[in-house]
């Protein structure tokens, strides 16, 4: 593994990817290198060249297999295209350019990404990140493009204004004000809840989605049941078994934060779609631990457990109890185009999180944590 580049152990993972998700690999492999751009060549051996956010070992890729409920497993890939040297200007300049010549080449529309792009512009960029993109590939059909923007990339206290005015030049502003109202802890826009990604799909189709992302920092799960119910059907006893699953029983989610995603279309005065995302890595002991929550959840809404163990076997040989981090997420699909169950899978390039120590009753000492290879928590 040490003399490999950082295109070809992603490479192989997409590859047997595409396999899970029965999508042909050629065209998600030509675009990963595009993604990747110059870092790519680099070895594992080489330490991050940058402190890409997307994962907690700076990898700049991370994978996810998405289950639905009518369709094939959907694979996603989202990444950040490092400049030369990185830097925050170099990294929004170089995803911007992989993001515009692919857009070009395969004729997908920018109308509503151009309408706010300049919103999102700045040459100070405040937080962990710019632009991502995310290269979403279904059976049998043309890789779709999806761009996460930072609402804080002005700094945190301006988001809650940038975002208004991006959805209202959309067309979207009456949503947001609902979500606002409803969704959002009374005092906490801007502390405890964050408003983190702006997402816009790059296609003009009837499912062409803007998607809003609202953290919530030290948050009870009643504090995430009250925001999904901001959209209509939404069963909020549904979200709470989800994070009861997902989380261990955990009650409040103190260390990594929960996140909930909303899904806006123009004509409606609130968000139609609603999806909670759970940081599964922080409330496990290790893979296995995550591997079996997941399979519960899986089993619990009508999926296969097969094709999650597919997916995991193609990201590593590792034995599962053995690292934690992974499994990152978890997250629930509810509301339109498609409900259901996402996985979300850290590629690992750089290095794997031992396992934490498990819980013993008073009295009673730990086992020794297995050992392995350290990765920022």
């Amino acid at each position: 593994m040490a003399d490999l580049s950082v295109s070809s152990h992603l490479d192989g993972q997409l590859a047997r990817l595409c396999e899970v998700a029965g999508a042909d690999p050629a065209e998600p492999r030509t675009l990963l290198a595009g993604l990747l751009g110059p870092v790519g060549q680099r070895q594992l051996y080489e330490p991050p060249v940058w402190p890409s956010d997307i994962s907690d070992d700076h990898t700049p890729v991370e994978f996810s297999i998405a289950f639905n409920e009518a369709e094939p497993p959907t694979l996603r890939v989202l990444g950040e295209t490092l400049g030369s040297p990185p830097g925050p200007l170099a990294n929004l300049a170089a995803t911007r350019g992989f993001l515009d010549a692919y857009a070009r080449g395969a004729g997908l529309s920018t109308t509503r990404l151009d309408s706010v792009r300049d919103l999102f512009a700045t040459d100070d960029p405040q937080g962990e990140f710019a632009m991502w993109c995310s290269l979403v590939f279904r059976n049998g059909r043309r890789p779709e493009l999806k761009v996460y923007l930072n609402p804080e990339v002005r700094g945190a206290e301006q988001a809650p204004a940038l975002v208004a005015e991006a959805l209202r030049r959309l067309g979207l502003g009456a949503s947001y004000r609902t979500l606002l109202e409803h969704g959002v802890r009374p005092g906490e826009l801007g502390r405890g809840d964050r408003l983190t990604f702006f997402a816009v799909d790059l296609h003009d189709g009837p499912q062409a989605r803007v998607k809003l992302y609202l953290t919530h920092h030290e948050a009870e799960v009643w504090d995430v049941t009250r925001a999904a119910g901001v959209v209509d059907g939404v069963d909020v006893a549904e979200i709470e078994e989800f994070c009861a699953v997902a989380g261990g029983g955990t009650h409040r989610f103190d260390g990594r934060p929960l996140v909930g995603s909303y899904t806006f279309t123009e004509g409606v005065d609130r968000p139609v779609g609603y999806s909670v995302y759970v940081p599964i890595r922080s409330y496990v002991t290790d893979d296995q631990e995550a591997r079996d929550r997941v399979a519960a959840l899986l089993v619990r809404y009508g999926f296969d457990t097969a094709g999650l163990d597919r997916a995991i076997s193609a990201v590593t040989p590792r034995p599962l109890s053995e690292g934690v981090g992974l499994i990152a997420h978890v997250s629930l699909r509810l509301g339109a185009p498609r409900p259901g169950v996402t996985v979300y899978l850290s590629a690992e390039a750089y290095r794997v999180c031992p396992p934490r120590p498990r819980r013993v009753p008073a009295g009673r000492e730990a086992s020794p944590t297995p050992a392995g290879r350290t990765r920022r928590p």
